[in-house]
């Protein structure tokens, strides 16, 4: 009997003991994320360049062709491939057994004319020859004196040097090749390609619309001469260029304006041959506004900037520009000076948003394409 009593008191200690376990709190509300931050650039007024990129190629600025003057097997290439060479080093050895006998032959030629002019020289003083034996005595020696001057040219020519310094290409021969016979066979190009020049073309409608703009009053024409250069993979390069030359009639085929720059080449990092685009100066424009060509985006109703309130809240910004100043746009509607305008983050960035604007730095990494997100009532 106590046995069963003490079974049913531990059974109804156990049922009250579970009874009372503490129930878990209920979870705290998530907090809010902080707003997204966003580099800015704040809209101020300064002079400014209009410039214009035209496509162009790069030449070198002076290139030579180096062929056989005369005939014969090529012995020997004396250069190194792709190396720079400076004017008047030989380049190849031709055979030039056949000419050293004809030179020999040449001044044995000579010396015999000498020879016979100065005995019919002392006879004439005598009568003893005629005049006209005299003359052609004389005229021997002139005929032999150019036959030896074109036997010492071939001999030259067995030897051809670089007529001018710069980067030499490969060898279009081998040893062994017969060159020079029937034609000027082309051995070798040498190219000096520092500085390295750059030609373009300028659409003629384009300077015309620059003209009347600064007869108007409406541009400054651009004082400097400098141009800059943008390699393919859109870098700028760091030397700045001159401009040369402006041609003074329109080719009738583009209706262009050919343009002539060059480029220093130090490094000879620019080579012949590449498409490039130059950065060319155009007009000067006063109290102008940039933005950033990064933070300009097309939409159905034009470009389009987002821009930052004073309250951090994120509006699409319609504007207008007119024209180019390196990167940037040159702002003619829409934004004035103190705006502040998002260059970097926006894809983070939805209108009527909260963000945390914070100053961009030019050079800066980008964060990701440059979006425009719609508001939900345009959204389809």
């Amino acid at each position: 009997m106590k046995k069963s009593v003490v079974l049913i008191l531990a059974a109804l200690l156990a049922a009250c003991g579970e009874g009372e376990k503490p129930t878990a709190p209920a979870a705290a509300p998530a907090a809010a994320p902080p707003p997204a931050e966003v580099d800015v650039v704040t809209m101020a007024t300064d002079s400014a360049t209009i410039t214009q990129d035209l496509p162009g190629r790069l030449q070198a600025v002076r290139s030579a062709q180096v062929r056989a003057r005369v005939e014969g097997v090529v012995e020997k290439r004396l250069f190194d491939e792709g190396s720079d060479i400076a004017a008047g080093v030989p380049l190849f050895r031709i055979d030039s057994r056949t000419y050293q006998a004809q030179a020999i032959a040449a001044r044995a030629d000579l010396a015999a004319a000498k020879a016979q002019f100065d005995r019919y020289k002392s006879l004439l003083d005598i009568l003893a020859v005629s005049q006209q034996e005299f003359d052609s005595a004389q005229a021997r020696v002139k005929q032999a004196e150019a036959t030896l001057s074109k036997a010492k040219l071939d001999l030259e020519n067995a030897v051809p040097p670089a007529p001018i310094s710069g980067r030499i290409g490969r060898a279009l021969v081998t040893e062994g090749a017969l060159v020079g016979k029937g034609e000027a066979t082309h051995l070798v190009t040498i190219e000096q390609i520092d500085p390295i020049r750059v030609e373009f073309t300028q659409t003629y409608s384009d300077m015309l619309r620059l003209q009347q703009a600064i007869k108007a009053g409406r541009q400054q024409r651009a004082e400097a001469a400098d141009v800059q250069l943008m390699l393919e993979d859109g870098s700028l390069y760091p030397e700045k260029g001159k401009l040369q030359f402006t041609d003074l009639a329109v080719d009738p085929a583009s209706g262009a304006i050919l343009l002539r720059a060059e480029f220093p080449n130090p490094q000879r990092e620019l080579l012949p041959g590449t498409f490039v685009r130059v950065r060319f100066p155009l007009a000067q424009l006063e109290n102008a506004i940039r933005v950033p060509q990064r933070a300009v985006v097309g939409s159905a109703q034009g470009q389009v900037v987002m821009t930052v309130g004073a309250d951090n809240k994120v509006a699409p910004r319609p504007i207008r520009t007119g024209g180019m100043s390196g990167f940037d746009f040159i702002v003619t509607d829409g934004l004035k000076a103190g705006d502040k305008v998002i260059v970097n983050g926006l894809q983070k960035a939805r209108p009527g948003g909260v963000v945390k604007p914070v100053p961009w730095t030019p050079g800066a990494p980008l964060l990701g394409p440059p979006t425009v997100p719609m508001p939900a009532a345009e959204k389809k």
